[in-house]
Formats: C-alpha cells, sequence, structure tokens
C-alpha cells in the first residue's frame, strides 16, 4: 500500500509502515509542510497513495468524498502522543490486510475503526 502521512504525525509513523512493507511518505519528505488540506489531499490522490492524519476535518465526506481517494485514514486518538499512535497504528497495519482503503475513509480511535466507503455505507471493525 502506499501512504502519505500528515505533517501533524511524527516520522516514525511512516517509518513504521515501511518496516511493514509499504511505501510510505511523509508530508515533510515533500516540503509541502503548511500546505492547505486541499493541496494535500489532492497531492495524494495524483501520487495514489492513502492519507494517514490526525486531522479530523478529513473525516468530512462532504468536502472529501472517499470514493475520490486512494483511501484516507484519520486517527482519533484521545491521547495522540508519538507512543499512541505508533500503538494505534499497529492496528491500521493489520486492517490493511484485511479490508480495502482505496475508495474509503477510516476513523480509527483505541477501540476501534469506523469504515465508510463512497457509496456511504459504513460499518465498524
Amino acid at each position: 500500500m502506499r501512504f502519505k502521512t500528515d505533517e501533524n504525525l511524527h516520522p516514525e509513523v511512516a517509518e513504521c509502515l515501511r518496516k511493514h512493507g509499504h511505501d510510505a511518505v511523509t508530508v515533510w519528505d515533500e516540503d509541502l509542510q503548511g500546505s492547505d488540506d486541499a493541496g494535500i489531499i489532492e497531492r495524494c490522490r495524483l501520487e495514489r497513495r492513502a492519507l494517514l492524519t490526525l486531522d479530523a476535518g478529513f473525516g468530512d465526506v462532504r468536502t472529501y468524498g472517499p470514493e475520490d481517494y486512494y483511501g484516507i485514514v484519520v486517527l482519533r486518538l484521545d491521547n495522540p502522543s508519538r507512543k499512541r499512535v505508533l500503538a494505534v497504528l499497529v492496528r491500521v497495519i493489520e486492517l490493511v490486510k484485511a479490508e480495502p482503503l482505496e475508495k474509503h475513509l477510516w476513523v480509527v480511535d483505541e477501540n476501534a475503526a469506523r469504515i465508510r466507503s463512497g457509496e456511504s455505507e459504513s460499518h465498524e471493525r
């Protein structure tokens, strides 16, 4: 899977994804820090990458319809520390093996992942 991690995530997140066999780059790698959300998600679309972020704004399906992208993963954590993000990331990596990400929005918290497709169907894992 191809990922881009947002600027609000530590570079270790991309490193962890790469260690698990994924192609992952950061917003920082491409000097995109400070870019607006629309620019980031468009870059992901052009590069055929799923976006991994802490930014809840990407969970707005009216603005970022999942059907238009290669996947959006929004982490909604009570404690978004690097350690906690990396712990939850392990679950995301396992979920990639079982659930489609392309054309889907995943909202992942400490206990579950809510998955919504572009066709507005959703389920929890």
